[in-house]
């Protein structure tokens, strides 16, 4: 079963895209390759429950298991060593993916309090956008009262090419709420 959103994009959003900015062929406009959801966690150096929560809330709310991510140096001020865990990190592609920014877009972005959009100032060179949210209870899969530590986490999304034009395009139309400052 294709999801609804993946469909979108085939169907209406590549054509419109595709017109919109006057492109003579389909593979000029930018399509989606992957969102990479990453959860940093500092205080995992203290105590290694923070982190088995946050892979347990991670699992939870992409449907896939994340890698664990470790520290690449170590610095002393921190306390931190090579190769002790820091975070975790999961890269979705193409059914979950669109399933993942489907719920993200129509179910955990308005959720959050006083929320007015996403900033339009978030695009690297490449194309690629980036969030970042500060708890990740907005996710309607993640219990509230079970929660001991609020976490955040950034969400990146992936694109084959393509100035921010273009991928702003294809972002708003596939649902993403831009804020109008």
């Amino acid at each position: 079963m294709i999801p609804r959103l993946q469909q979108k994009y085939s169907e209406e959003i590549l054509l419109n895209v595709k017109d919109q900015f006057s492109l003579k062929n389909d593979f000029e406009v930018p399509h989606l390759e992957k969102i990479v959801v990453n959860m940093g966690l500092g205080k995992a150096i203290q105590d290694m429950k923070l982190l088995e929560s946050a892979v347990k809330d991670m699992t939870t709310i992409t449907g896939q298991k994340p890698v664990v991510t470790r520290a690449k140096i170590a610095v002393s001020n921190f306390k931190l060593r090579k190769g002790m865990p820091i975070g975790c990190k999961v890269t979705l592609r193409r059914t979950k993916m669109y399933e993942f920014l489907d719920r993200l877009v129509n179910v955990s972005l308005p959720r959050i309090k006083d929320f007015n959009g996403v900033s339009n100032k978030s695009f690297d060179r490449q194309g690629n956008y980036s969030i970042g949210i500060t708890d990740q209870s907005i996710f309607p899969e993640i219990d509230p009262g079970r929660i001991t530590y609020s976490q955040g986490m950034d969400i990146t999304f992936v694109f084959n090419k393509g100035p921010k034009e273009y991928t702003q395009a294809v972002l708003l139309a596939l649902g993403i709420p831009f804020s109008k400052r």
